[in-house]
């Protein structure tokens, strides 16, 4: 009875050991953010963001103002030849002279101009044929020179306006087309037995022809032309005629250029 007793008791008290070491229930867990790992020794640093180009954006950026591919103004001087009969005495005179223009393009194929010239030489007049000059004819007049021809010095000039008309597709050449009206002035003097006589008269002057522009550098040029010269004069003996003429000139040319405005981006363009 005592075995058995102790056996129980022994038996109760492994059992009370055993609840009282029983664990107690689990609290339900937390998760917590994985630390970040810390980057190898040999590993490349993260790269910093670039910064867009703001050039790259759909925004369109102002365009520059369109500079004309043609120079605004342009100066012309030199020498010129003109081949004349300005007396109508069936003899033309080789004059030299200067010819002169200033002009005002107002597009690419027009240009506005005034022109200038004066020439100076001596014309031949024939004895038979002396008018504007006094006749020998006439026996109150002691102005009859000798020989078939007498000799007059001669000057004429023109102020003339008008319009050219370059072609401008070449690099090298620029011919040109022009047309101008204006007025003109003839002065003739003669001398024969001691006796100076000046016949002077004016009147229009019209000029048609052209030329081409060999172009040296976009500011210098220089210019060949040829054009016909008409003049109209009124000398009181001989009433109101014409002349056809021929001039030739050749001379510089200097065009006024346009400086390209330098643009934002060129400012701020990155150096390689």
């Amino acid at each position: 009875m005592r075995k058995c007793l102790g056996v129980w008791i022994a038996g109760a008290a492994l059992c009370v050991m055993s609840w009282a070491q029983a664990p107690a229930p689990a609290a339900p867990s937390v998760p917590t953010p994985p630390s970040p790992a810390a980057p190898a020794p040999d590993a490349p640093l993260p790269a910093a963001p670039v910064p867009q180009d703001s050039s790259s954006s759909s925004v369109p950026m102002p365009h520059p103002p369109v500079v004309p591919k043609f120079p605004r103004f342009e100066l012309f001087g030199g020498y010129s030849f003109a081949q004349a009969g300005l007396f109508n005495a069936g003899h033309w005179a080789d004059l030299n002279g200067w010819n002169a223009s200033f002009g005002i393009n107002a597009a690419s194929w027009l240009g506005l101009v005034v022109d200038g010239s004066e020439y100076f030489g001596t014309s031949k007049i024939p004895t038979t044929v002396q008018a504007p000059f006094p006749n020998c004819g006439n026996q109150s007049n002691s102005f009859c020179p000798p020989g078939p021809l007498f000799s007059v010095g001669t000057r004429q000039y023109n102020i003339l306006f008008g319009a050219q008309f370059p072609y401008r597709k070449y690099e090298r050449w620029t011919p040109f087309g022009e047309l101008m009206y204006g007025h003109g002035g003839v002065r003739g003097e003669a001398v024969a037995n001691g006796l100076d006589d000046v016949e002077i008269s004016s009147g229009r002057s019209l000029v048609a022809g052209g030329g081409a522009d060999h172009n040296i550098s976009e500011r210098f040029a220089v210019r060949f032309k040829a054009d016909y010269l008409q003049t109209a004069t009124a000398f009181p003996s001989l009433g109101k005629k014409k002349q056809d003429n021929l001039r030739l000139s050749v001379g510089i040319v200097i065009r006024s250029v346009r400086k390209k405005k330098r643009r934002l981006e060129d400012e701020t363009e990155p150096t390689p």
